[in-house]
């Protein structure tokens, strides 16, 4: 069973790297991270957040199947953005407003090997651009204002003592 790394680990904040082989090792690594974000009960992981830094990710939006993305590039976003509430895996119990492109358009390889792109729109595309970010070492709250980024960041620390 894979853990879920949470701040203030510093792998949250690395960049991932290429995977070169898309072989039966990353295939189990897909669906033990599928399995992790449903235990989490979250809708997107990230390869560093399970200790990882792979360029993968997972998602599973409601009446969606899960998906599986593997070293991908976000080809456009809209023009259109909307604010829209987030939270974290690996920052548990903060949630906040950030405000992303509607819309995206990805490509990546799925767990089979098999290059594929996806217009994706609503909650779909804002848990791809966020599970995106994480392969580059960004998270949601980086988006806050500082203020509100250090609020947060308080009310986290204090929750991790408890």
């Amino acid at each position: 069973m894979l853990s879920i790394v949470t701040l203030p680990d510093e792998l949250l904040r690395r960049g991932s790297e290429e995977i070169t082989d898309i072989d039966d090792t990353i295939r189990k690594l897909a669906e033990e991270m599928i399995d992790a974000m449903h235990i989490g009960n979250g809708i997107g992981l990230a390869g560093a957040q399970v200790g990882l830094l792979k360029r993968i990710f997972v998602v599973h939006v409601n009446r969606d199947e899960p998906r599986v993305f593997i070293n991908p590039t976000i080809l456009e976003t809209s023009v259109d953005e909307i604010d829209y509430e987030e939270g974290c895996l690996s920052i548990p119990g903060i949630y906040a407003d950030v405000r992303r492109p509607a819309a995206v358009k990805i490509q990546a390889w799925n767990e089979r090997g098999r290059p594929f792109s996806l217009d994706a729109e609503g909650v779909l595309a804002r848990v791809i651009q966020h599970e995106f970010d994480h392969l580059k070492g960004v998270l949601f709250i980086d988006y806050l204002s500082d203020r509100k980024r250090e609020k947060l960041l308080r009310q986290y620390d204090r929750m991790a003592r408890v």
